[in-house]
This record gives structure tokens, sequence and C-alpha cells, in this order.
């Protein structure tokens, strides 16, 4: 049974609190992975991920210099200080990576991602997604009489917030890019 201070009249200790206080926080990090632009490189990267059990939340990847044949891979994850540092350290010595950079320790940065919603509805409904992609600057790039289909681009959060707001006026299908980071200043 927890003990209780009397004086204070606050427990120590709770049955309820079944949070381990020993327990590392987990962290959400953008990782930006420089690599040949060649056959087998991301799924080599991939492989790392799933091999040891590490989760992707967001994965983007795109050729960055045409002559000199390198893409740049950004990665979305989550774990511990320990195993992020432990992911940086693998990525690091796979074969094809140039570079390995935490935006999310390394200073500043910006990220956005790009996502595409259909909004299915009449009347009053349709009149209030209209009113909440003009307050969220997504643009409509298809329309019919029962539809609409949205580009916003912004923050993860942003996304987010904007997909949570158009579920109940009739959000039918969602497609996003994941996102793209870079460092801010020199």
């Amino acid at each position: 049974m927890a003990a209780l201070n009397i004086e204070k009249g606050t427990s120590r200790h709770s049955a309820y609190d079944l949070r381990d206080p020993n327990a590392e926080t987990i962290e959400t990090h953008t990782l930006a992975v420089l690599v040949d632009n060649e056959a087998g490189v991301l799924a080599r990267v991939i492989g790392l991920f799933s091999g040891r059990g590490y989760n992707i939340d967001s994965l983007t990847v795109a050729e960055v210099d045409h002559e000199g044949h390198t893409s740049r891979i950004t990665i979305v994850t989550t774990g511990t200080a320990a195993v992020i540092e432990q992911i940086k350290a693998q990525l690091g010595r796979i074969v094809p990576v140039h570079e390995v950079h935490d935006l999310t320790t390394e200073g500043p940065s910006v990220e956005r991602e790009l996502a595409l919603f259909k909004v299915a509805g009449k009347g009053e409904k349709r009149v209030e997604a209209m009113r909440l992609a003009d307050i969220f600057r997504a643009n409509v790039v298809d329309s019919t009489l029962e539809s609409f289909v949205f580009e916003i681009t912004g923050t993860p959060g942003k996304i987010d917030a904007f997909a949570d707001l158009m579920r109940p006026l009739g959000l039918r299908e969602m497609a996003r890019t994941g996102v793209a980071a870079l460092s801010r200043g020199a």
C-alpha cells in the first residue's frame, strides 16, 4: 500500500500511477541522411530500422545532387535518447551513407509536409469545410458537386489539426508526403 504523508496530505506513491519513474522519456527526432543514389541503399536503411525494431514515423527520399548522384533521406523516428544515438551511429556505419544529421538537436530547423484531403459533403458541411480550408490556407485543387480535394502545406501538427477538423465534415481520404526538413541558417 502507498505511504501517505499525513502532515502535507499528499501521497508519495500511488497504486494508480503505473508509470515507471525510472523509464526514459520517448523523444521524436528528425534525421537527415545524405546517401549515394543507387539501388538498394533505401532498403539497407529501412532494414536497419526494421531489423532492430525501431519505428519510422515519416520517411521521404529524393535525389538532391544529380551530378554527384546523392539523395537525401529524411526520417522522423521516436525512441529514448540512447536509442536515437544508437540509430545515428548505426546509420553512419552503412557504407553508402555520407552524412547523418539530427535536425532536432543540431539547432533550429524548418519542417514541412504536403497533404491532400478529399472531403465529401453538401450544404452547411460543404460551406464549413471551405471556411476552415480558408483559415488553414488550404487550396482547392479539385471540386465536384459533392466533394473537394484540398491541398495543404505546413508542419505535421498543422496537418493533423486540419484532419481532425475535416473528419466530422466528411473526410474520405488523405494522402501525406512525409516530412521534408532543413536546418535554419547558414
